[in-house]
Parts: C-alpha cells; structure tokens; sequence
C-alpha cells in the first residue's frame, strides 16, 4: 500500500486549509490521506488535579473534529481514499512519528495555540525538517497572482531533492517553475577590499543554476522552467518571489549540532515570512540525487 500523506488538524481555520491542501494534492498523486487529531491533556490535567469528565469531553471533540475533516476532504474529492486518527500526546511529537510511515506530511501554519499575528506556529516550526519526508506548511488568505511553483536552488548540490519535488509538483498542477538563486558577495568583496565585475559573478552564478537544473529539466521536459538569479539574500528573493507563487519549495541542510533536526537559515527565514504553502524537502540520508 502506498504511504499516505498525513495532515494534522486541530479543528482551527488554518488546519482547515492545510487539510484542503492535503487533501487536493492526495487527489492529484493517488494516495491515500491520513488526518490526525492529537488529543493534548497535559496542558489540562496536572498529577495533583483530574478535571472531572475532561478526558471524556477532550475525546467527544476530536472526534467531531475528524468527523468534520472527512467531510471536507471529500467535498469535491469523492475519490480519494481517507482514514482518520484520534492519538494522545504532545502534537509535535506525534506527528514526527506519523510522519515515519508518510510520504509528506501537511500542517496548518498556525494552530488554535498560536498567538494572533504569528507566522508560524511552535509545531509547524518543529516538525519541518525533523522528519525524513516533505513537509508543507500551509498558510491561509493567500490568492497568488499567477499558477507558478518556485525553487529555491543554490551551489551547495544539496537541493536536488526540492528540485525533484518541485518538478513534480508543477507537472501536477500542469504549472511553469520558476528556480529562484539569491546571492550575496562576501561583506569583505562587497565593502570595496576587493574588485569584481558584478556581471561575472552574476553570469557565473546563473550558469551553476542552469547546470543544477539540467537534469531535471531533462526527466521533466513538460514543464516550462525561468531561472532567476538575483543579487539579494536568498531569503528575500524567495520570500519575494512567494506573493505570486502556488508553493514554493526549499531545501533543508542545516548544518547546526543537532545535524537534521536543525533547519538550514534559508529554509527557516522563508517558513516565517513566506506567503504562499512552503514544502521543506530534506535530501535522502544517501546523499541528493539528480536523474539519469
């Protein structure tokens, strides 16, 4: 059986976005949907006081939140295949684990604990890039000006797997992919320590995005790809490039002491300011690797 995508939901307006996302991408990939409750009772039940018919009450709302959820992953979508999970625990941590047997993993960008005008939430922030598969965080009220995917690339040969990702998505969604490389000379060449012709490096930076995005552009000869390399920090070229995108698709190589668990600041800067649906895609224990 095909791993499903998981989407976690707490009933609140953004979980409900997130699970139509989730819900229309499971449509577009035929595979099964998973929606997650997770009923979180330590905040409610201390060890020296018991809430008298909490856990029950608790219980009894999950359940009409995932009942909820079924109805609106079928609305319009009456194929589609979808189980539902009511678990106990901290909601981070399990859907880290649910996200062991997923093939992505959905969440809103803000639950109903999030304070009002955050960008992103403490479990959306967790789980991207602690799980071994992609994970799109979904943010509500966004209308993009135009049908696009956009990737960000670089020159670490690390972001093959956002590149594959991307791919997919746009010829999903029937989309152009716009490959985005943000860069910035050193402060010391920048400061005037040293001359450069700023159209060199430009040039030469757009002939390594070219070259990273040949083989896919190869296996996936039906979507039409711009690559814009821009003279900015990564993180505002993307963050940019977002308001007018249906998703856009990074990379995930922190290189912090907790190794995977730590997200790489282009990834992390563009989860807190990106606009439109954001899938953090983490390179394969093996290594990245491009088509053949």
């Amino acid at each position: 059986m095909a791993a499903p995508i998981v989407v976690g939901t707490d009933g609140s307006p953004s979980a409900s976005v997130a699970l139509e996302w989730a819900a229309d991408d499971a449509a577009r990939k035929g595979l099964p949907l998973r929606v997650v409750h997770v009923v979180h009772h330590l905040p409610y039940v201390g060890a020296t006081h018991v809430v008298p018919g909490l856990e029950d009450a608790l219980t009894r709302a999950g359940r009409r939140i995932l009942d909820e959820a079924e109805r609106i992953a079928w609305r319009g979508r009456p194929d589609i295949e979808v189980s539902v999970a009511l678990l106990d625990g901290s909601p981070e941590h399990v859907l880290v684990a649910e996200a062991a047997q997923a093939s992505e993993l959905v969440v809103g960008s803000r639950g109903r604990g999030g304070f009002a005008g955050m960008l992103l939430g403490s479990v959306s922030s967790y789980v991207a890039g602690r799980v071994a598969v992609p994970v799109v965080v979904v943010r509500p009220d966004h209308t993009p000006a135009r049908v696009e995917v956009v990737v960000g690339i670089d020159e670490s040969g690390e972001c093959d797997s956002a590149l594959g990702y991307a791919f997919e998505q746009a010829r999903l969604l029937d989309c152009p992919l716009r490959a985005v490389h943000g860069w910035q000379l050193a402060s010391e060449i920048s400061s005037g320590w040293f001359i450069h012709d700023l159209e060199d490096v430009k040039r030469m930076r757009e002939r390594l995005a070219r070259g990273a995005l040949a083989a896919w552009r190869a296996a996936y000869p039906g979507v039409p790809v711009e690559v814009e390399v821009v003279h900015e920090h990564p993180v505002t070229a993307l963050v940019r490039a977002s308001r007018d995108a249906v998703m856009l698709v990074v990379g995930s190589h922190g290189r912090g002491p907790l190794g995977s668990a730590v997200l790489g600041s282009v990834s992390r800067g563009v989860l807190h300011h990106a606009r439109c649906p954001v899938a953090v895609v983490r390179p394969p224990a093996a290594g990245p690797t491009a088509p053949t």
